[in-house]
């Protein structure tokens, strides 16, 4: 049965027990992983085409896909999903447009010239999953700001269906964005196939995207080797406070969309009211039964919990702790308890926002922090795909001016050719 359990106004030391995500730790998992990306760096396509065969159980030779897949991709499309999907485009296009900003040039003493430049990573690799559930809608949230960034070089791998093809949503969105190299692997050998390079896919400097536990190992595992990664990824996750102004229906909607992603995804819910904690549960028995992931949003609710506590203050407290992927309010003062908001992936208010539409066409970037790690990590933005590089010009008057302070400093920390460097200058 589709029932959340209820905890009444927990005591703050039993929070952290209370609100531990799922763990999933299969036996020699690292060790399984390791041994892919060892076998992908040694022999390259070779490892890469025989893990595919055993994971993917598919009959790909090319794992290059080819020109004319791309146009076919689009004619498999209704024209209500490309329209669908050109909105959506334009929506996150406008929204990460506008976090391109130029940082002004400082003086900060006469002579003394700093700024800071925005310079894109020129080869970066996103991983879009393509399995039971293939997310296109991952491939506009990276492909998007990477684009608008001006990343030189983007590839894509992403895992083909059992004949060999790419899903055409996937492949359709590809061409809109202007990225012509996909490549048919998924996995861990996916991986380490973009941080080593092989003979057909290219390395890269830096790897985005979600993915099961496999890929989520091997994204940790090439970290260690120097290889950036986006974000710290986990099992999907949803908070929500509501009070009685919230419609039950729409809470448990909501609660539902983040129990399909995965048996191992989790949701909270916090409210003031037993009473709309129980027409909560009541929706979600009736709703469960009408989805096709149903046994996966089942064994998803066993992870999940509602939380009975008469105080705001106290519930905002227990969600910063939480530090959810995804975080709605839907209360009568939503949007100044959004101010108390302090670690979140992304946050929606009201009623009339779901997350699915953050998920898809709002604007805003879907790649976010779990696992807690939103307590110190940021969503995927422009920032992501740049690097900033400072830069500093001196007059001979402007090393007058910070001359000894800088001999100074050097001395004290016993690195006289530091000092040194700075007094032969004043010297002549």
């Amino acid at each position: 049965m589709a029932i959340l359990q209820i905890i009444e106004n927990p005591e703050k030391q039993q929070w952290a027990t209370l609100l531990s995500r799922p763990v999933i730790n299969p036996e020699n998992l690292e060790k399984d992983v390791r041994k892919i990306m060892e076998d992908v760096k040694r022999t390259g396509d070779k490892a890469v085409m025989e893990y595919s065969v055993l994971f993917d159980r598919t009959n790909a030779i090319d794992l290059k896909v080819q020109e004319e897949e791309f146009d076919e991709g689009g004619k498999k499309l209704s024209k209500e999903l490309k329209s669908a999907i050109r909105q959506a485009e334009k929506n996150i296009s406008t929204f990460h447009n506008n976090q391109r900003m130029l940082e002004p040039e400082v003086e900060t003493l006469p002579g003394i010239r700093c700024w800071r430049k925005s310079v894109a990573i020129e080869k970066i690799g996103l991983y879009i999953p393509g399995g039971t559930a293939p997310l296109f809608s991952t491939l506009l949230m990276l492909g998007i700001p990477a684009r608008i960034a001006g990343c030189k070089e983007i590839i894509i791998c992403t895992p083909p269906q059992k004949d060999g093809t790419i899903h055409p949503a996937i492949l359709f969105v590809a061409k809109l964005l202007g990225i012509t190299m996909i490549f048919r692997v998924g996995g861990a050998q996916a991986i380490a196939a973009m941080a080593y390079g092989t003979e057909t896919i290219p390395q890269v400097y830096k790897i985005f995207g979600p993915g099961n536990q496999w890929v989520t190992q091997a994204k940790k595992l090439i970290q260690q080797e120097g290889i950036a990664i986006d974000i710290p990824a986990g099992p999907s996750e949803l908070a929500i406070y509501a009070d009685e102004s919230a419609v039950p229906a729409y809470v448990a909607a909501d609660l539902l969309s983040q129990c399909e992603h995965g048996a191992d995804s989790q949701v909270i819910l916090v409210t003031d009211s037993l009473s709309f904690a129980e027409k909560v549960n009541l929706e979600l028995e009736e709703q469960i039964e009408k989805l096709p992931r149903k046994n996966i949003a089942e064994k998803s609710l066993e992870n999940s919990k509602m939380f009975l506590i008469s105080s705001s203050s106290v519930s905002m407290d227990l969600l910063n702790m939480y530090a959810p992927e995804h975080l709605i309010l839907v209360c009568r003062d939503a949007e100044t308890l959004a101010a108390n908001v302090h670690n979140a992936g992304s946050v929606f208010l009201g009623n009339y926002t779901p997350e699915s539409a953050g998920d898809y066409a709002t604007g805003t970037n879907h790649t976010l922090p779990t696992n807690g790690f939103a307590r110190a990590y940021s969503g995927v933005s422009i920032d992501s795909f740049v690097k900033k590089i400072s830069f500093q010009k001196l007059t001979k008057e402007g090393l007058q001016s910070i001359g000894n302070t800088v001999i100074e400093m050097a001395r004290a920390e016993g690195l006289k050719a530091h000092a040194e460097a700075v007094v032969i200058r004043l010297k002549t």
